[in-house]
């Protein structure tokens, strides 16, 4: 019977891709035997609905005019996203924010001497390209530069790592009073702001070399994809411990002429960057960099630009960089569609991407914006139809992410209390639609859930399934990184402990953050056919609809086990590396872990036989309460030793270079930062609570199984 039952299914679903692991019944975790022929069809049905020519439309419509955020181009795009949603059958509300935010004012870069040269700071316009003559373009910019009028030599720092500020000490460059020039890459642009402000620099140049997606990779835009020398990387500079508006820290940013009264800080007590902060392209920054004449750089500095980088530039070369940035309070507009769930509408699935830009921004962040348009379309259709998820559907599209995740972060604050009790995950579709290659980076509990989406959804490229594209041939499974910084997801979780993930199907994007980010770019230089957004779409379709209408919650519980060790055997090899250990007497870890697989073991083999019994739906929704509740446990109020803002202790960002991803972070900053043992001990202590809490969860799950 068995047998015949999955042959059944397989010839019911013959417009998902066949792998011989897609429709193990047991990839369907968290159902009911009998429900799993209709969670089947939905999704066949649902992927059916995604279209390459929707897609199309979506991003067309929303890329014909640049889109920064507070600007009349970004209310077209809201009212635009907000008519979509509704139309689709959405519950569609805007929650607005004020927050304090720079405008592009005015940013020049001269060269002084040896000659008086002004030094273009603006993409060149392009007759393949009609997008490159938008009147309202902008120059290259920094948001949360600051302001002034400098003139100095220059001295050339690479990336502008911390590692490359204590290099340029060693070698005995003084920094103190010069303007800095960088490279971007290796680390966010804030740090190389921050880093530099700390060594005493006047000013800091941030220029895009050929090296790093430019003519040395392949042809230049608008013949090619790569950087051509006008293409210049906008973006924040922000580095503040918190995210969202700087004046309303742990608070939110609600508007300033609404019924409730919020304080906010003087923007002279924030810790705002000092210095003048801009961009530049590699044809601009040649101009500068080709008359330094002083030692040349450690060999792995070096550029691609032809002849040899120098540390410094001397006395007879002087620049002048001026920044006039002007803040002031800007309304930002979150826009969120609902479904509302049948049987627990106040248990929350929420999937999510901003809508602003610093130009057209079509790859970002608008491919995963009109992917998501395009799912919330087809879930409306399946709603029109009859069909009724057990669970809310949440699409939110937020405000301000460019200028540090200001939109989601205020939506997290002013909701905290609610999404505490109803969040069940969140999906970050930021710029998730840029080429072929499939990939994720998630919370341990969203690990599994992804691998067995992507094995029935078809990738359009080889009609082969996005799994089998995805895994390598010596992999058991294909690899999910951990979530870092970068993007919205940080608010859900690692200042709630929301269980998050990021999806995304694509490839190179050379020309990020600047105004070549357009439509006529994205159709002639990665995705012609329109065909990648479906396919995502197919696969977020996947993971949402299985976690709306699952019985119990499909969480990959057995990955906090091998996770946690995986994590804590890296950090036991990077204490090695600082002759440091972090097995410290009377601290057993090894006793939690174990207990946390056993726990996660039995339970992984008790929900099946559990929901085979048929249980009592207000037991099922109990048990679910307490499992949306297991990745909090890793919170804690007084947050990490850099950040109170960011209070999970399982993960964070790099403190020191933004995007890249810590796990166990309190512990890690501890043994990086050269602290003290007592220090360590402490940090390891509080990790092992947070477990402590995760396997007392589990036990209370365990027990209700166990005694049903």
């Amino acid at each position: 019977m068995y047998i015949l039952f999955i042959s059944f299914l397989t010839l019911f679903i013959g417009n998902y891709a066949s792998t011989k692991d897609s429709l193990n019944i047991e990839t369907i975790y968290g159902f009911h035997q009998s429900e799993i022929s209709e969670q089947l069809e939905l999704e066949q049905k649902l992927s059916r609905l995604h279209l390459p020519e929707t897609y199309r439309e979506h991003l067309f419509n929303l890329t014909r005019h640049p889109n920064i955020a507070g600007t009349k181009h970004s209310r077209l795009v809201i009212d635009y996203i907000s008519e979509v949603m509704a139309r689709a059958g959405l519950e569609v509300k805007h929650y607005d924010y004020d927050a304090w935010m720079p405008k592009p004012g005015t940013a020049s870069i001269s060269l002084i001497r040896p000659v008086r040269m002004p030094l273009n700071n603006q993409e060149y316009i392009y007759d393949e390209d009609p997008y490159t003559s938008h009147p309202d373009l902008v120059h290259g910019w920094n948001a949360y530069s600051g302001s002034g009028d400098v003139t100095s030599e220059v001295v050339y720092a690479n990336y502008g790592t911390k590692e490359d500020f204590e290099l340029l000490k060693e070698l005995g460059i003084e920094v103190e009073g010069k303007i800095v020039i960088a490279q971007y890459g290796g680390n966010f642009r804030g740090f190389k702001a921050m880093f530099a402000e700390k060594a005493g620099a006047a000013g800091l140049i941030i220029y895009t070399d050929p090296a790093n997606n430019g003519y040395m990779n392949g042809l230049v835009y608008p013949e090619g994809k790569f950087s051509d020398e006008s293409t210049i990387q906008r973006g924040s500079v922000l580095t503040l411990d918190y995210y969202g508006d700087p004046l309303t820290p742990f608070k939110p940013a609600l508007p300033l002429d609404g019924d409730h009264h919020i304080e906010r800080l003087d923007p002279a007590d924030v810790a705002f960057h000092t210095i003048p902060v801009t961009p530049l392209g590699y044809g601009s920054a040649k101009e500068i960099l080709s008359r330094m004449e002083g030692e040349p750089v450690p060999g792995e500095w070096q550029g691609g630009l032809p002849f040899t980088y120098r540390l410094t530039g001397g006395s007879h070369l002087q620049v002048r960089l001026q920044v006039d940035q002007p803040h002031d309070f800007t309304r930002i507009t979150n826009v969120i569609g609902t479904i509302i769930g049948n049987e627990y509408p106040d248990e929350w699935i929420i999937l999510g991407s901003h809508h602003d830009a610093w130009g057209f921004g079509a790859s970002d962040p608008n491919s995963g914006t009109a992917m998501l348009l395009t799912l919330a379309e087809s879930l409306g259709v399946m709603v029109s139809e009859g069909w009724k998820p057990k669970r809310s559907i949440m699409i939110g599209h937020w405000d301000a992410e460019e200028f540090m995740l200001i939109g989601s972060s205020e939506w997290v604050m002013h909701l905290s209390e609610e999404l505490n009790a109803s969040a069940v995950m969140y999906l970050n579709a930021d710029a998730a639609v840029t080429g072929p290659n499939f990939s994720a980076s998630a919370s341990p509990s969203l690990k599994k859930p992804i691998i067995e989406a992507a094995k029935v959804v078809k990738h359009p490229d080889t009609g082969t399934s996005v799994y089998e594209t995805w895994v390598r041939p010596e992999q058991e499974e294909p690899t999910v990184g951990n979530l870092g910084g970068g993007s919205d997801h940080v608010g859900f979780y690692m200042h709630l402990g929301i269980p998050s993930a990021g999806i995304s199907i694509s490839g190179s994007v050379p020309i990020y953050h600047s105004n070549f980010d357009t439509f006529w770019y994205y159709e002639t230089h990665l995705d012609s056919t329109f065909t990648y957004g479906p396919a995502l779409a197919g696969v977020y379709g996947v993971v949402t609809s299985r976690f709306a209408n699952a019985s119990v919650l499909p969480y990959d519980l057995n990955r906090y086990a091998t996770d946690i060790s995986r994590h804590l055997e890296y950090l036991e090899t990077r204490g090695g590396e600082l002759n440091r250990s972090i097995y410290i007497e009377g601290l057993e870890i090894s006793t939690h872990l174990d207990k946390l697989d056993g726990l996660t073991s039995s339970l992984d083999r008790r929900i099946p036989e559990f929901l085979a019994g048929r249980p009592d739906p207000d037991l099922i929704e109990e048990i679910n309460k307490k499992m949306l509740q297991l990745e909090r446990s890793f919170l804690h109020v007084d947050g990490l030793p850099f950040s109170r803002w960011e209070q999970s202790l399982y993960s964070s960002t790099d403190p020191w270079s933004g995007y890249a991803s810590w796990i166990i972070p309190g512990v890690r900053y501890i043994l990086e930062d050269g602290r003290s043992d007592e220090e360590l001990r402490y940090e390891l202590h509080r990790f092992l609570e947070a477990v402590n809490r995760l396997n007392h969860k589990l036990s209370e799950i365990h027990d209700l199984l166990l005694n049903f």
